[in-house]
């Protein structure tokens, strides 16, 4: 039976297993998947005792994505960009190759839901793995503007100078950040330490739906912010992560698990 795995540290927390396993079920896969820690110092030594021992596919979580990067033969484009991998297995010829599927997970989630990023004026706040990871899906599918605000401006407006050649993407510093915008995207995981990052109000209206790449039983306190402003709609980041294992799942399988919606509401649940 294929074997398949996610490798970090800490895993323990990680659903890919029950996800992958649900997506098997509907695609009559033979597969198995379970969860790796690696040591921080052996995470290159896991990775290819894995593929010695006949492995087929690894999903790489926290910290090890620029590490799988960094190991790879062969990169795609997405994945070059990100500077980082979330998905490896190896060609024909044995030789390491790297994805990187949390830019499409998010867009396929986002269409999900009915939300266009097509000529949209988008704020995407962070500038870490997560936002570097989806910015070419989100350029090409031609918003108005991308703008990236973090923290530390330089790292924004360094990221934005790496990708503008590919859509219209700038930076400003999240002091000088003002709304409002179609749709904002918090790329930073201060959800999960309850924080807000220190960013103006205006950023919201109405019409703006907001997406927390985080996610929580209820919602994050960045999306619980939102709503106080009575924008459109708030979504957080399971669905991502439901639809980043789907492409991960045809990468490997060559067959697209259809039904991601049972799965989220499985997690849900």
């Amino acid at each position: 039976m294929d074997r398949y795995a996610v490798v970090g540290h800490p895993v323990a927390h990680s659903k890919s297993p029950q996800i992958h396993a649900m997506f098997a079920s509907q695609t009559k896969q033979s597969m198995v998947y379970e969860r790796i820690e690696a040591p921080l110092e052996g995470f290159e030594d896991t990775v290819q005792d894995f593929f010695y021992q006949g492995g087929k596919g690894l999903n790489v979580t926290v910290p090890f994505k620029e590490r799988a990067w960094a190991m790879c033969d062969h990169l795609t484009e997405r994945a070059r960009l990100a500077g980082a991998v979330n998905t490896l297995y190896l060609d024909v010829k044995g030789q390491l190759c790297g994805d990187n599927t949390d830019g499409v997970g998010l867009v396929n989630d986002l269409t999900n839901q009915g939300v266009s990023l097509n000529n949209k004026k988008v704020l995407v706040i962070g500038a870490g793995g997560a936002v570097k990871g989806v910015l070419l899906p989100f350029l090409e599918n031609q918003p108005a503007t991308i703008t990236l605000t973090n923290r530390t401006h330089a790292k924004a407006e360094q990221l934005a100078a790496s990708f503008s050649q590919y859509g219209p993407v700038s930076s400003l510093a999240i002091e000088n950040v003002e709304g409002p915008y179609d749709l904002i995207i918090n790329g930073t995981s201060a959800s999960l330490d309850k924080q807000l990052p220190a960013i103006s109000t205006s950023i919201f209206a109405p019409d703006t739906i907001v997406y927390d790449m985080m996610y929580a039983k209820n919602d994050t306190i960045f999306n619980a912010w939102a709503r106080q402003y009575n924008v459109r709609q708030v979504i957080d980041g399971l669905g991502m992560l439901v639809e980043q294992a789907a492409e991960a799942f045809y990468i490997w399988r060559g067959v697209r698990p259809l039904d991601t919606q049972s799965v989220i509401c499985a997690l849900r649940d």
